[in-house]
């Protein structure tokens, strides 16, 4: 009887470990976009809107946002601001993008990645209020992020209120990694002196944009953060019912978003970074390089959470990912990435080791683009560093002060 009550209880205990579960499985995330129609319409009922947006920017049911206000009587878009890769998200990376109407709407659209990377007064003169929804990946360098402090700037210049539809980092909220980007390394992929990962929501990064006055010393927004429900700091975007929809054409899923911020430092390398391939920033490579090789370099570092696999691919164009990538036309030998531990994997970490790594194993063939690479790393003496040699666990150590200022600032500025 003794056995058969234990194998009962243990039967209901899987049950319902099962039952829960899947109820957190299906736990529904409410992002800033739902919250300002269902609860924050006031905000916006009867204004003239200018919204910053594009593809990613879409209701948890995939309704694009900009259709859905543009399909209302009580609010009028007046202007669309698009930022790298334009409202629709069909622009290649890097490509500048050019003022237009939008096709399905009829709005216009002014771009924010071409001769302008702020509105200008012209641009705001029929708007009332500024709304920006765009899914972050959760990098620095990460273009979306600097178009949002553009955005706040612009909106306490002009005294135009600008609200901020929160999304989720989802990479998570937690991991704080790399440099802090200096004073002389400022730039359009380093627009604050915020570490390569900050692990703070869109909303938190506005709110630190104005609160330590990064936008300006005299410059207040009139800024309005919708936060989330349901979202938890040490979450994956994953962990959520809302689909993942690439936020620009070479982040095609979440694995590449969560490796990124390591492997974009390649970008300011002669090696590829794997664009010209479908698997961007987990794959990389160039001629003169010996999967094997590099492979056993890597092992001799600790990187956890990872698995590295030989390969072998040419670089091509690719439309709406990619032009003239590195090695267009050439065989590349290397390695893909395949993350098989978030939690312990460190994508910066992991970066820096891969190149200490190319750097040790092919001295007189591997080269820096300098100021490239300087403005991803936020920092010219990590390049400095690795040049002379040093270990990454030395140059890791030497961010650390800066790393421990930037959590006490930080923690003012979370919300969750």
């Amino acid at each position: 009887m003794k056995k058969l009550f234990s194998l009962i209880f243990s039967i209901l205990l899987i049950m319902s470990n099962g039952y829960s579960q899947n109820h957190q499985k299906k736990e529904k995330l409410v992002i800033g976009a739902d919250r300002l129609l269902s609860e924050y319409f006031h905000l916006i009922k009867d204004k003239r809107i200018g919204l910053v947006t594009n593809e990613s920017g879409v209701l948890s049911n995939g309704t694009p946002l900009v259709d859905t206000l543009a399909n209302l009587h009580d609010v009028k878009i007046t202007a669309l601001f698009g930022p790298e890769h334009g409202v629709r998200s069909n622009a290649p990376a890097g490509q500048t993008v050019d003022n237009s109407v939008d096709a399905k709407t009829g709005i216009k659209v002014y771009s924010l990645y071409g001769a302008n990377k702020k509105p200008s007064t012209e641009m705001l003169k029929n708007v009332d209020v500024l709304i920006y929804d765009i899914q972050d990946v959760g990098a620095r360098f990460y273009t979306f992020i600097s178009t949002l402090f553009y955005i706040v700037q612009a909106g306490a210049e002009n005294h135009i209120p600008v609200i901020i539809l929160d999304r989720p980092n989802p990479i998570n909220g937690i991991n704080v990694e790399g440099p802090i980007r200096k004073e002389d390394e400022a730039s359009f992929v380093g627009i604050a002196p915020l570490p390569i990962m900050p692990g703070m929501t869109i909303g938190e990064l506005a709110k630190i944009y104005a609160g330590e006055h990064f936008i300006g010393k005299n410059l207040t927004p009139d800024l309005t953060i919708i936060k989330m429900k349901n979202w938890k700091r040490n979450s994956y975007l994953d962990q959520y019912s809302l689909p993942w929809i690439k936020p620009s054409p070479n982040i095609p899923d979440l694995e590449t978003a969560i490796v990124y911020p390591g492997t974009c430092l390649i970008e300011g390398t002669n090696v590829s970074e794997g664009r010209g391939t479908l698997h961007p920033f987990l794959t990389i490579g160039a001629p003169f390089i010996n999967s094997d090789s590099l492979i056993k370099k890597l092992k001799n570092y600790p990187i956890p959470g990872v698995e590295l696999k030989p390969v072998s691919y040419t670089p091509v164009d690719i439309p709406k990912m990619v032009t003239n990538p590195k090695y267009k036309g050439e065989n590349c030998n290397g390695i893909t990435i395949k993350v098989v531990d978030r939690k312990k994997f460190k994508a910066v970490d992991f970066g820096l080791k891969l190149v200490c790594a190319l750097h040790s194993l092919y001295p007189d063939k591997f080269k820096f683009r300098d100021s490239g690479f300087d403005r991803l790393s936020g920092d010219k003496s990590v390049r400095e560093k690795i040049l002379a040699g040093i270990s990454p666990v030395k140059i890791e150590n030497s961010w650390k002060k800066g790393m421990k200022d930037f959590l006490k600032i930080r923690k003012k500025y979370l919300l969750y």
